[in-house]
Protein backbone atom coordinates (compact mmCIF):
# COMPACT_ATOMS: atom_id res chain seq x y z
CA UNK A 1 0.00 0.00 0.00
CA UNK A 2 1.44 3.65 -0.74
CA UNK A 3 0.10 6.90 0.90
CA UNK A 4 0.84 9.78 0.07
CA UNK A 5 -0.53 13.76 0.77
CA UNK A 6 -2.32 15.43 -1.96
CA UNK A 7 -4.17 18.93 -1.96
CA UNK A 8 -8.10 18.27 -2.11
CA UNK A 9 -9.63 19.22 -5.91
CA UNK A 10 -11.15 22.39 -6.14
CA UNK A 11 -14.72 21.85 -5.19
CA UNK A 12 -14.23 19.53 -3.21
CA UNK A 13 -15.21 19.13 0.31
CA UNK A 14 -13.93 16.89 2.87
CA UNK A 15 -13.73 16.99 6.55
CA UNK A 16 -10.29 18.10 6.85
CA UNK A 17 -7.53 20.35 4.75
CA UNK A 18 -5.80 17.18 3.16
CA UNK A 19 -7.01 14.23 2.09
CA UNK A 20 -4.49 11.14 1.22
CA UNK A 21 -4.24 9.15 -1.90
CA UNK A 22 -3.85 5.26 -1.28
CA UNK A 23 -3.28 2.74 -3.56
CA UNK A 24 -4.20 -0.82 -3.05
CA UNK A 25 -2.99 -3.80 -5.03
CA UNK A 26 -5.73 -6.37 -5.67
CA UNK A 27 -5.74 -9.78 -6.92
CA UNK A 28 -6.76 -10.20 -10.26
CA UNK A 29 -9.78 -12.20 -9.51
CA UNK A 30 -10.58 -8.89 -6.90
CA UNK A 31 -10.22 -6.60 -9.35
CA UNK A 32 -12.76 -8.14 -12.25
CA UNK A 33 -14.96 -8.54 -9.88
CA UNK A 34 -15.40 -5.33 -8.84
CA UNK A 35 -15.24 -4.25 -12.55
CA UNK A 36 -18.09 -6.43 -13.20
CA UNK A 37 -20.33 -4.94 -10.27
CA UNK A 38 -19.46 -1.05 -12.30
CA UNK A 39 -20.47 -2.48 -15.49
CA UNK A 40 -23.58 -4.38 -14.49
CA UNK A 41 -24.48 -0.78 -12.53
CA UNK A 42 -24.95 -2.44 -9.18
CA UNK A 43 -21.55 0.00 -7.99
CA UNK A 44 -20.88 3.68 -9.49
CA UNK A 45 -17.13 3.41 -9.22
CA UNK A 46 -14.77 1.86 -7.03
CA UNK A 47 -14.33 4.83 -4.66
CA UNK A 48 -18.17 4.40 -3.39
CA UNK A 49 -17.72 0.66 -3.37
CA UNK A 50 -14.88 1.36 -0.74
CA UNK A 51 -16.89 3.86 0.67
CA UNK A 52 -19.89 2.01 0.94
CA UNK A 53 -17.87 -1.34 2.32
CA UNK A 54 -15.99 0.93 4.67
CA UNK A 55 -19.40 2.35 6.08
CA UNK A 56 -21.13 -1.54 6.40
CA UNK A 57 -18.19 -2.78 8.55
CA UNK A 58 -18.09 0.53 11.17
CA UNK A 59 -21.96 0.46 11.22
CA UNK A 60 -21.92 -3.44 12.10
CA UNK A 61 -18.68 -3.56 14.02
CA UNK A 62 -16.65 -6.00 11.73
CA UNK A 63 -13.59 -5.32 13.67
CA UNK A 64 -15.89 -7.39 16.73
CA UNK A 65 -16.12 -10.36 14.64
CA UNK A 66 -14.51 -13.45 14.89
CA UNK A 67 -14.72 -16.00 12.01
CA UNK A 68 -16.35 -17.68 10.81
CA UNK A 69 -19.72 -17.41 12.44
CA UNK A 70 -19.31 -15.51 15.69
CA UNK A 71 -20.69 -11.98 14.64
CA UNK A 72 -21.24 -9.56 16.99
CA UNK A 73 -22.53 -5.67 17.08
CA UNK A 74 -21.79 -4.26 20.40
CA UNK A 75 -22.85 -6.96 23.28
CA UNK A 76 -25.73 -8.16 20.87
CA UNK A 77 -24.85 -11.61 18.94
CA UNK A 78 -25.80 -11.19 15.44
CA UNK A 79 -26.74 -14.54 13.01
CA UNK A 80 -27.56 -14.41 9.13
CA UNK A 81 -30.99 -16.18 9.00
CA UNK A 82 -33.85 -16.38 6.89
CA UNK A 83 -36.57 -14.37 7.69
CA UNK A 84 -38.78 -17.82 6.15
CA UNK A 85 -37.06 -19.11 9.32
CA UNK A 86 -38.30 -16.80 11.39
CA UNK A 87 -41.42 -16.62 10.61
CA UNK A 88 -41.52 -20.24 10.60
CA UNK A 89 -40.60 -19.80 14.56
CA UNK A 90 -42.81 -16.96 15.29
CA UNK A 91 -45.93 -18.93 14.15
CA UNK A 92 -45.18 -21.48 16.65
CA UNK A 93 -45.85 -18.74 19.11
CA UNK A 94 -49.55 -19.14 20.62
CA UNK A 95 -51.46 -15.87 19.39
CA UNK A 96 -52.24 -14.79 23.03
CA UNK A 97 -48.23 -14.63 23.69
CA UNK A 98 -47.03 -12.75 20.58
CA UNK A 99 -47.49 -8.85 21.77
CA UNK A 100 -45.74 -10.28 25.18
CA UNK A 101 -42.78 -12.10 23.18
CA UNK A 102 -42.60 -8.55 21.43
CA UNK A 103 -42.11 -6.52 24.29
CA UNK A 104 -39.44 -8.66 26.17
CA UNK A 105 -37.44 -8.49 22.46
CA UNK A 106 -37.90 -4.82 22.24
CA UNK A 107 -36.48 -4.77 26.09
CA UNK A 108 -33.22 -6.84 25.06
CA UNK A 109 -32.54 -4.48 22.14
CA UNK A 110 -33.42 -1.72 24.69
CA UNK A 111 -30.83 -2.82 26.86
CA UNK A 112 -28.41 -3.89 23.63
CA UNK A 113 -28.87 -0.19 22.18
CA UNK A 114 -28.10 1.62 25.55
CA UNK A 115 -25.03 -0.85 26.10
CA UNK A 116 -23.66 -0.30 22.54
CA UNK A 117 -24.14 3.23 21.33
CA UNK A 118 -24.74 4.76 25.13
CA UNK A 119 -28.49 5.97 24.11
CA UNK A 120 -31.34 5.47 25.91
CA UNK A 121 -34.16 4.34 23.30
CA UNK A 122 -37.07 6.20 25.10
CA UNK A 123 -35.92 9.33 24.75
CA UNK A 124 -37.59 10.51 21.47
CA UNK A 125 -34.56 12.61 20.34
CA UNK A 126 -32.35 9.32 20.06
CA UNK A 127 -34.96 7.68 17.60
CA UNK A 128 -33.29 8.56 14.69
CA UNK A 129 -29.80 6.91 15.73
CA UNK A 130 -31.67 3.88 17.05
CA UNK A 131 -33.60 3.57 14.14
CA UNK A 132 -30.57 3.68 11.91
CA UNK A 133 -29.25 0.65 13.98
CA UNK A 134 -32.30 -1.62 13.91
CA UNK A 135 -31.72 -0.81 9.74
CA UNK A 136 -28.23 -2.21 10.32
CA UNK A 137 -29.16 -5.25 11.97
CA UNK A 138 -31.75 -6.09 9.31
CA UNK A 139 -35.13 -5.13 11.44
CA UNK A 140 -36.15 -2.91 8.69
CA UNK A 141 -36.73 1.18 8.12
CA UNK A 142 -38.09 3.07 10.72
CA UNK A 143 -39.73 6.30 10.28
CA UNK A 144 -41.39 8.69 12.19
CA UNK A 145 -44.29 10.61 10.48
CA UNK A 146 -45.80 12.91 13.15
CA UNK A 147 -47.56 10.90 15.66
CA UNK A 148 -46.86 7.54 13.59
CA UNK A 149 -43.94 5.19 13.55
CA UNK A 150 -43.95 3.55 10.14
CA UNK A 151 -41.65 0.16 9.80
CA UNK A 152 -40.68 -0.73 5.65
CA UNK A 153 -39.25 -3.74 4.91
CA UNK A 154 -40.38 -5.82 8.41
CA UNK A 155 -38.24 -9.12 9.09
CA UNK A 156 -41.41 -10.62 10.88
CA UNK A 157 -44.43 -10.54 9.41
CA UNK A 158 -46.94 -10.38 12.46
CA UNK A 159 -47.97 -7.16 13.97
CA UNK A 160 -48.82 -8.25 17.25
CA UNK A 161 -44.72 -9.16 18.09
CA UNK A 162 -43.74 -5.42 16.35
CA UNK A 163 -46.37 -3.88 18.89
CA UNK A 164 -44.71 -5.82 21.84
CA UNK A 165 -41.55 -4.69 20.51
CA UNK A 166 -42.02 -1.27 19.46
CA UNK A 167 -43.94 -0.62 23.01
CA UNK A 168 -40.90 -2.10 24.97
CA UNK A 169 -37.67 -1.05 23.41
CA UNK A 170 -39.13 2.73 23.05
CA UNK A 171 -41.26 2.86 26.22
CA UNK A 172 -44.57 3.95 24.47
CA UNK A 173 -48.22 2.67 24.36
CA UNK A 174 -49.12 2.30 20.95
CA UNK A 175 -52.02 1.21 18.55
CA UNK A 176 -51.88 -0.75 14.90
CA UNK A 177 -53.29 1.72 12.44
CA UNK A 178 -52.00 -0.40 9.25
CA UNK A 179 -50.92 -4.03 9.69
CA UNK A 180 -49.10 -5.02 5.63
CA UNK A 181 -46.13 -3.29 5.28
CA UNK A 182 -45.52 -0.56 5.26
CA UNK A 183 -46.82 -1.19 8.73
CA UNK A 184 -47.99 1.73 10.69
CA UNK A 185 -48.27 2.77 14.18
CA UNK A 186 -49.86 5.43 16.38
CA UNK A 187 -48.33 6.39 19.27
CA UNK A 188 -50.70 7.38 21.86
CA UNK A 189 -48.81 8.09 24.85
CA UNK A 190 -45.07 7.74 26.29
CA UNK A 191 -45.02 5.57 29.49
Amino acid sequence: MQDSKSKVPEGLKLKGEETKRTTIILERSEREFIESLIEQGKEPGIKPLISKMLDIYKSLNVVDWRFPGEYYCGISRLAFVNVELLNILTQQIPKDKLREVGSQMGNALKVSIQSTLGLEASVQENWGEVFKRLKVQGFGDFYLKDKFLVLKTPFIHDCEIWLGLIEGLFNIDTEIRNCVPPLVFEIKTHK
